[in-house]
């Protein structure tokens, strides 16, 4: 098999991350936050509003696989709660929603780390492949965490699914990074940690997988088999040496 780009998914597979979204600390200091905006909400009142207008994002992008966008849950957010968020200068109002995302996933995020051996790894692939990222996620979130921890500048293209509506394992995101990449399927590996967003995703469009049994994701279902499996990060260079050979 001739290899030509590498893919792969972020949070569980480069990133070990852990959130805890239901931490009423996330809740409370964005109450006490809007009140000096001008807008006073209980948190229990926030908590349920933020995943109200996440779930009607969702459904109205009418798509199998939705995806949400967290600046403009915010947003929405304020429109439904303007308080007295007219008297905040203009400028200040365009960047609240992304404030807001930026707070609920600080206080949310409770690990955020590369596997061991990341950077070992992608240091000796990028001087033989293309590498690109295609991932769930929030693009606001996403790449400012990747730049953080080092590893954005390996990565083009980098495909979030937030900023399309759809989320893996719909193929279109796939194709997306495909098209920037300008190889065929048959040309690259994805490398994921999620047997149905990730390894499914892929293996229906002809695209070799590597799946990297970490921490997260879902292991087994049934009918779906990756191309090699992986338990440490660093044994990538030994799975895309045996699939180069297939």
């Amino acid at each position: 098999m001739k290899i030509g780009g590498i893919l792969f998914d972020l949070y569980g597979t480069l990133i070990d991350i852990h959130t805890d979204e239901d931490s009423e600390e996330i809740y409370r200091a964005i109450s006490q936050f809007l009140t000096y905006q001008g807008i006073s909400l209980d948190r229990r009142e926030i908590r349920d509003q933020y995943y109200r207008i996440m779930e009607e994002q969702r459904l109205a992008r009418g798509e199998e696989y939705a995806e949400f966008d967290a600046v403009k849950v915010w947003r929405e957010f304020i429109r439904r709660n303007p308080g007295t968020s007219a008297l905040i200068p203009g400028a200040k109002l365009k960047q609240l929603p992304s404030f807001l995302a930026d707070i609920y996933r600080g206080i949310s995020r409770q690990r955020l780390k590369l596997y061991p051996e990341v950077k070992t790894v992608l240091d000796a692939l990028r001087t033989r492949f293309r590498l690109g990222v295609v991932s769930d996620g929030q693009s606001g979130w996403a790449v400012p965490e990747m730049r953080n921890l080092g590893v954005e500048s390996y990565f083009n293209p980098i495909i979030i699914s937030s900023n399309y509506g759809f989320r893996k394992p719909d193929g279109r995101l796939f194709e997306i990074a495909l098209s920037r990449l300008g190889l065929a399927p048959k040309q690259v590996v994805f490398v994921g940690n999620d047997v149905y967003r990730d390894i499914f995703g892929a293996v229906r469009l002809g695209i070799k997988t590597v799946f990297f049994s970490s921490n997260q994701g879902t292991k087994k279902i049934d009918g779906v088999e990756p191309d090699y499996i992986i338990h440490q990060f660093a044994e990538l260079r030994q799975a895309i040496s045996f699939l180069k050979r297939q």
